[in-house]
């Protein structure tokens, strides 16, 4: 059996939590019960989201606690450091992912990567389909990224973080991997996935400066991609 990391990042998801940390402990059991474990990064919430997962009395669970917000980037950089299994995998403490869409692929080769990828975002502002729109053209036609869902989840493989520094630390950090993953010749296993309503909380993901630190951030990764062909 495959070892698996499982990270959950979390920013104010109080009302979500507790079930996305139970569902999950209950399919690292499914995927391999012995050399598992589950990540959780509190990203700086200011509601009971951190008091609720400490007081889970589970050793498979490590919490990673940053006192200030600092953004999904970081967030999963940090699982993603932290982890030490084969398999590594990041979801949102939303509850939007279920961990039981990861159990067909409990094993899987070491030179691919799993991507999901959402067909229906109906839930979305019309602001945020603009945002996703347009990240959609920055990865496809600046980082020749052409996977249907970049900022959804993905299953990789530590090996690979073994070898590489991101230069990026904002939310774009997955385009970075993935485009990394591409040119270093990983095929893509492209899965559709179920996309559910919120548990709570509101989206913090679209703004006018989420925008603007996009293009930044994509410009950024375009030229250390250059530099390194």
């Amino acid at each position: 059996m495959q070892s698996w990391s499982l990270i959950i990042f979390a920013y104010n998801e109080q009302d979500a939590i507790e079930n996305v940390i139970k569902s999950s402990l209950r399919v690292l059991n499914r995927l391999n019960p012995e050399k598992s474990e589950l990540i959780i990064v509190n990203d700086g919430s200011t509601d009971n989201t951190l008091k609720i997962i400490q007081d889970f009395d589970e050793k498979r669970i490590k919490v990673i606690n940053h006192t200030k917000n600092r953004g999904i980037g970081e967030a999963l950089l940090s699982g993603y450091k932290a982890a030490q299994y084969e398999n590594i995998c990041a979801i949102p403490g939303d509850g939007q992912f279920n961990p039981e869409e990861l159990i067909p692929f409990a094993e899987f080769d070491d030179n691919t990567f799993i991507s999901f990828y959402r067909t229906q975002k109906t839930r979305y502002t019309a602001f945020r389909k603009i945002l996703s729109f347009f990240n959609k053209i920055l990865n496809r036609y600046f980082l020749n990224i052409k996977i249907r869902d970049v900022n959804w989840v993905k299953i990789y493989k530590k090996q690979f973080f073994d070898h590489i520094t991101p230069v990026l630390t904002s939310s774009l950090v997955e385009s970075e991997i993935c485009a990394k993953m591409i040119r270093s010749g990983y095929k893509i296993i492209e899965v559709q996935s179920t996309y559910h309503p919120r548990q709570g909380g509101v989206s913090k993901g679209a703004s006018l400066k989420t925008i603007f630190l996009a293009i930044r951030e994509t410009l950024k990764l375009y030229i250390a991609l250059q530099k390194n062909e």
